[in-house]
């Protein structure tokens, strides 16, 4: 009898689930369901692994990833936008968090309130860098100990005050846990500890507190947040191609980018950003999903002067009002999914700008060299010219101001085959992993 491991991604609209030869890393079976947030997610989560799973195999495992009900929310608190705010931000997204709030330098009690009105999961506290001036991690903490904020804490700030940090926020009852600095010297930027943490925090605070199912088994299955699957997935394909990598996932609710870029070595010296670079990193856009938040992928096309059909922003505005929405009419969703994609994009490449309107953008990324392009996600795995789309989407985008793939080759991860590898290389089945990306 064939053996297989059974990978699952619970997300905000629908349940995907792959089934994977546990020899020889080839997928027997795949099928998606809409995901059941308003009953219980198992229901969908077993309705998709009963339509994938192939008659005569036996399952010795079931891996999941979710981003239902909302993923991880992540706030983030550093000493100052431009430093150890930014490199907490982008650690906080190499874990597959959305971050909802971010505070630096002095805090009062608006802005806890505001990072209460945020609701995050998790806050990732950093500041500093080991051995320099703690004197603002050590407010903070303080200051966070005062809130009446109980979330969970992940510590990845100034190694040396690591131990009064945590007394703080322990004698407040609050959980935390110490890791590395995400930025342990000026340019060093280090999301690895950080990330593993989080992910931690996510199985063993955020699925249970969430209630998405009465069912046991769904905690226990759980391994990560569906973008930390994904961006591990993408790692590994990276690892498996030789070359640089840009991923556009369009979903539901948000487009999130993925890249894995050969570092520049000019940017590692004395010309580093004092935040570092993420040369492997996500972004995630909460305003350009093609159903839940459809209006703003209108929205932000204007602003970015590309062209809109005329009947798009009302097919948006019902798209967003019923998530659930079905058309067997895929142009509106094929030009959303367009404008998602090349927006995000553009955004990706850009960087990211922390701490007010009037801040500069940071961290951007020079995609030329990008070998290949990789499309996921909704309509891209159903249209028959989701090649071509991504193909002008991305690499035809000559007028936004960032530099896109030049000589890419572009293809759909139309199985859905990257978080599923993702689960299986976290979990130490790389060359499974490696085997199931083969055919990309």
């Amino acid at each position: 009898m064939t053996s297989a491991v059974v990978c699952v991604d619970v997300g905000s609209t629908y349940t995907k689930a792959a089934v994977v030869d546990a020899d020889s890393g080839a997928l027997l079976g795949a099928a998606s369901h809409p995901t059941t947030l308003a009953t219980d997610v198992m229901e969908g989560l077993d309705n998709a692994l009963a339509a994938a799973l192939p008659k005569g195999v036996n399952v010795i495992d079931t891996l999941v990833c979710s981003s239902a009900g909302g993923g991880l929310r992540l706030g983030v608190i550093g000493n100052e936008p431009l430093v150890t705010a930014r490199a907490a931000y982008r650690a906080g997204l190499s874990a597959g968090a959305r971050v909802v709030d971010v505070r630096a330098g002095h805090l009062t009690a608006a802005d806890f309130d505001a990072l209460a009105a945020a609701r995050p999961d998790v806050l990732l506290l950093a500041g500093g860098t080991d051995g320099g001036d703690d004197t603002v991690l050590l407010a903070h903490a303080a200051d966070l100990a005062a809130s009446g904020l109980r979330t969970p804490v992940v510590l990845a700030g100034n190694a040396s005050a690591a131990p009064e940090v945590t007394a703080l926020l322990g004698a407040a009852d609050i959980p935390v846990t110490a890791v590395g600095n995400v930025l342990p010297r000026i340019g060093a930027l280090d999301p690895v500890p950080a990330r593993t943490a989080l992910r931690e925090v996510f199985l063993h605070h955020v699925i249970a507190g969430k209630h998405l199912s009465a069912s046991a088994d769904f905690t226990r299955m759980v391994k990560a947040a569906t973008p930390d699957a994904v961006l591990t997935g993408v790692e590994t394909l990276a690892e498996l191609v030789a070359d640089d990598l840009l991923v556009v996932d369009v979903g539901g609710a948000t487009t999130d980018v993925y890249s894995v870029l050969t570092p520049d070595a000019e940017l590692q010296g004395p010309r580093a950003e004092v935040a570092g670079t993420a040369w492997r990193s996500r972004t995630v856009e909460g305003d350009l999903g093609v159903r839940h938040t459809a209006v703003g992928i209108t929205e932000a096309a204007e602003e970015e002067d590309l062209p809109v059909s005329w009947t798009l922003p009302e097919a948006a505005r019902l798209r967003a009002a019923d998530p659930g929405l079905r058309t067997d009419d895929l142009a509106d969703d094929a030009e959303l999914t367009a404008l998602a994609a090349r927006v995000a994009v553009r955004r990706h490449a850009r960087g990211e700008r922390i701490g007010g309107p009037t801040e500069p953008l940071r961290g951007g990324k020079d995609l030329a060299a990008v070998g290949l392009v990789i499309g996921s996600g909704g309509i891209l795995r159903r249209d028959p010219d989701a090649v071509e789309l991504l193909r002008e989407a991305v690499g035809g985008d000559t007028s936004g101001g960032v530099r896109p793939p030049k000589d890419a080759r572009f293809a759909i991860d139309a199985d859905y085959r990257l978080a599923p590898a993702g689960l299986l290389a976290a979990e130490g089945r790389t060359d499974l992993a490696a085997r199931l990306l083969a055919d990309i």
